[in-house]
């Protein structure tokens, strides 16, 4: 399920400022720091992040035009807030949902499996993992 792009532009503008103060108690949920490819402003995404073996699965909701998305698959400097702590993120590739579903942790597959995005989800590896 996608979801329409008026809700996406009024996540970004009302629901992300936020979505922000309470990500770092959520477990699924997680702030992508990345640089606008054609800005080069620094911003800060609210995201459903799941735990993969050597990084994590971030769920895409709102397409492949969206500007998290585009701006992290550049390759830019990206980085995770996630329950207090930050991780530096490397090797972006879009996949399938399903394909990314054999990757993530057992403990966070139900999850994964139960929210209704079904388009694609963002693969990235800590960085200075072994591949």
């Amino acid at each position: 399920m996608r979801v329409p792009r008026r809700i996406a532009h009024f996540n970004k503008h009302v629901t992300n400022p936020l979505a922000r103060a309470i990500t770092p108690w959520l477990p699924s949920l997680g702030t992508l720091e990345h640089v606008g490819r054609k800005s080069g402003k620094r911003y800060r995404t609210p995201l459903l992040v799941f735990k993969t073996y050597d990084g994590y699965a971030i769920l895409v909701g709102y397409g492949p035009q969206t500007d998290w998305l585009k701006n992290v698959l550049v390759g830019g400097p990206t980085l995770l807030r996630k329950r207090g702590r930050v991780v530096a993120l490397t090797n972006p590739r879009l996949v399938s949902k399903a394909e990314a579903a054999a990757l993530v942790t057992p403990a966070s597959r139900p999850l994964y499996r139960g929210f209704p995005y079904d388009e694609a989800a963002l693969l990235l590896t800590i960085a200075g993992a072994a591949c």
